[in-house]
């Protein structure tokens, strides 16, 4: 006769797999909100001025843990000695509590024999309070269990945070260099409110900066008026503009890094505001071979 499973056990697996579920799912989260603050982060730009949809960022810890065949290694090795560095943390701990609280009982406990035949009102009290400190001790497993569970979660959350912003890092350095994985963008707007790129009738000539005004380093202005355009013709030095991102009717476009660039240098975002007259955008995963003039 088979026995019908109680669904009190029933109830206790389902809340516990819940539970497991809940705890993933903010591993995850956290996960891809990192990921996203580096890779962004490295573009000069703040992940929560994007307003990136919640859900994409549960999406993307499937590149952090499981991108290619080293990314999966790195992952299990920083896992392994996560779990090493828990064990030994827990050790640790639990000899440091076993220590104390034996000392603590000795203590007590001469305490309450020192006590045990005196009537004074200072050794009634000494007494009481030494037999309720000992009651007290017997509490410091579930204490134990609690330090064991932060200890636990803190470690993963230490792994995650590295292994993801390692990982937005890289990500993002290869997407700013020549090996890039986003487009390269053509970006046609009408010339009002846009005082840089160039004239398709005139590449040669610099559009009017009649009317504007300035603020801040003119440098960087100066250093992108004259190169909006691509130009492969060096391959030492080639000039590819690629499209980062297009999000609340901003554009942001950045002109990738040559493949000398130094391990501290980062690309200089130009961040557009969508015309209402309209634009168009074309994207391309190659540099076309006749973008210089």
């Amino acid at each position: 006769m088979i026995q019908a499973p109680n669904p009190n056990q029933e109830s206790n697996i389902l809340g516990k797999f819940t539970s497991v579920l809940g705890l993933l799912g903010a591993a995850l989260f956290f996960a891809g909100w990192i990921y996203r603050w580096s890779y962004f982060y490295f573009f000069q730009l703040e992940v929560n001025t994007l307003d990136l949809p919640a859900q994409s960022f549960l999406i993307v810890p499937l590149q952090i843990f499981l991108g290619d065949g080293w990314t999966i290694c790195k992952s299990a090795i920083a896992f392994f000695i996560a779990a090493i560095a828990i064990q030994a943390t827990l050790w640790l701990i639990k000899i440091i509590s076993d220590t104390v609280v034996s000392a603590s009982q000795l203590i007590l406990s001469r305490i309450i024999s020192a006590t045990q035949h005196k009537r004074s009102w200072t050794a009634k009290q000494l007494k009481s309070l030494a037999e309720f400190s000992s009651g007290q001790l017997r509490s410091v497993e579930f204490l134990r269990s609690l330090v064991n569970e932060i200890v636990i979660v803190s470690w993963v959350l230490i792994v995650i945070f590295w292994l993801a912003r390692w990982q937005g890092i890289a990500d993002a350095r290869r997407d700013a260099g020549q090996n890039s994985t986003l487009p390269v963008v053509a970006l046609i707007t009408p010339e009002e409110k846009f005082p840089v790129g160039r004239k398709l009738d005139d590449i040669f000539a610099d559009p009017s900066l009649k009317g504007y005004r300035i603020i801040g380093d003119r440098g960087l202005f100066d250093d992108l008026r004259g190169r909006e355009d691509n130009d492969i013709s060096n391959p030492k030095q080639p000039r590819v503009w690629r499209l980062l991102l297009e999000r609340g009717n901003w554009i942001y476009l950045f002109r990738a890094l040559p493949p000398n660039a130094k391990p501290n240098e980062l690309p200089s975002v130009l961040a557009i505001q969508e015309s209402e007259k309209g634009h168009i955008i074309i994207r391309s995963p190659e540099a076309s071979k006749t973008s210089s003039p």
